[in-house]
């Protein structure tokens, strides 16, 4: 599809951030292009991501422009967002005029694979900095990886990683695998499809199904009929609470199939209740019950928005810090000095302890196992999961050893 100028111009909303004025306040940088940091938010605003991702994305991103004051290196922050529609053509067309028209710096969100795939290579031309945070594939840092991005939250290594093979050594062997049929969810399909076989299990059937896709019955008797042991639900936000619920219709769960979820957020789990989506274990990259400070972090986000925080909207706050941070360390917005400095920094806030950006652009960092809480184990209605097992980062994430990206060891 096309998107022509009056849409693009349209699908633009510009929100600025102004910095407080004190006597402390240092005079712009001339290093600074245009005297401001212009940020560009890209996400699904109004399709099956919105909940998980989303408007509240921009809270996020907001409550870490305000935690440094409203500006850096005496630069106010600008922050414009649109809706990309889950289509790689509107998100090419939006970054292309942000970058043409605003000269945006840094394009975060970023959060169907197909769409990030598409925005990041423009990126790369243009020698601008992309955070993706709701993109899944692997292949954003593996064959597809540049410097000019950076994968913050997960990938679908590590989510399979973790899931996949805990329910396969567990005994569980004999799986069917349901995916969205575009980028992400054939990369999701291709890491469990690895981790099921490298675990001694084997795939007894699969399936594909479009993307957005409201109507999984044929699909959720396939899987049925097919006797697995386990169905791997390769897909995320709508699709999976349909995928979810259709099964719980056919009584596909209680009659001993296992469904395993590869990207649950907890907005999903509050959609399906805790009574049918009760002892899903899936991966997550964050929680907001882990420690004093995330509920902190997290009680503060609710207060603003009325919503407890996703592990994607906690991502986003953690990569705009770090970016702004390292902006006013090194007193400029040159892309590659940026991101170096992001590099060479190590990530301590409420989304890792000791994470690091290796030189594929995958921020390495601690994974969780997680299951659902049953509706008696619940104090409340944010006491959702219980972390069945904390995945070291080293281990959570493909080893640089299996990288094809063409910046490691270059």
């Amino acid at each position: 599809m096309r998107l022509n100028h009056q849409f693009a111009k349209s699908a633009l909303a510009l929100s600025i951030i102004l910095a407080g004025h004190t006597g402390l306040a240092h005079a712009t940088d001339s290093s600074i292009t245009d005297n401001e940091i212009r940020i560009g938010y890209l996400a699904d605003m109004s399709g099956v991501y919105r909940d998980p991702i989303g408007p509240l994305g921009l809270d996020a991103i907001n409550m870490a422009i305000e935690d440094v004051g409203g500006s850096v290196a005496g630069a106010d922050i600008v922050l414009f967002n649109a809706d990309d529609r889950n289509s790689p053509d509107v998100g090419s067309s939006v970054v292309r005029e942000w970058i043409d028209e605003q000269n945006v710096d840094m394009v975060t969100g970023l959060v169907a694979s197909s769409v990030t795939l598409a925005a990041v290579k423009l990126l790369e031309e243009e020698n601008r900095l992309g955070l993706v945070n709701g993109a899944v594939s692997s292949s954003v840092t593996n064959e597809h990886c540049s410097p000019n991005h950076i994968h913050w939250v997960y990938d679908t290594w590590a989510m399979s990683n973790g899931t996949a093979k805990a329910i396969t050594q567990e005994g569980h062997k004999n799986w069917y695998l349901l995916s969205a049929d575009y980028s992400f969810g054939h990369a999701l399909e291709q890491d469990v499809e690895r981790v099921v076989t490298e675990n001694g299990g084997t795939i007894v059937g699969s399936a594909r199904h479009p993307f957005p896709s409201s109507d999984f019955s044929s699909f959720m008797l396939q899987a049925q009929a097919s006797g697995a042991d386990v169905i791997a639900l390769n897909n995320a936000g709508g699709d999976t609470i349909n995928a979810v619920r259709t099964a719980g219709q056919f009584g596909i769960t209680q009659a001993g199939q296992i469904l395993a979820g590869m990207v649950l957020f907890s907005t999903d789990i509050r959609s399906l209740g805790l009574e049918n989506a009760q002892g899903l274990q899936f991966t997550k990259a964050w929680y907001y019950d882990l420690n004093d400070e995330t509920r902190a972090w997290a009680e503060r986000f609710r207060e603003r928005t009325g919503s407890m925080p996703t592990m994607v909207h906690a991502g986003l706050y953690s990569s705009t810090l770090h970016y702004l941070e390292a902006i006013e360390a090194v007193g400029t917005d040159d892309t590659q000095a940026v991101r170096q400095q992001m590099m060479d920094t190590p990530v301590n806030d409420i989304f890792a302890t000791d994470g690091y950006i290796r030189e594929d652009g995958r921020m390495v960092h601690d994974m969780y196992l997680v299951e659902v809480k049953t509706p008696e184990e619940s104090a409340d209605e944010d006491d959702l999961f219980r972390v069945v097992r904390t995945i070291p980062a080293e281990e959570a994430f493909r080893p640089l050893s299996e990288s094809v990206c063409p910046l490691v060891n270059s």
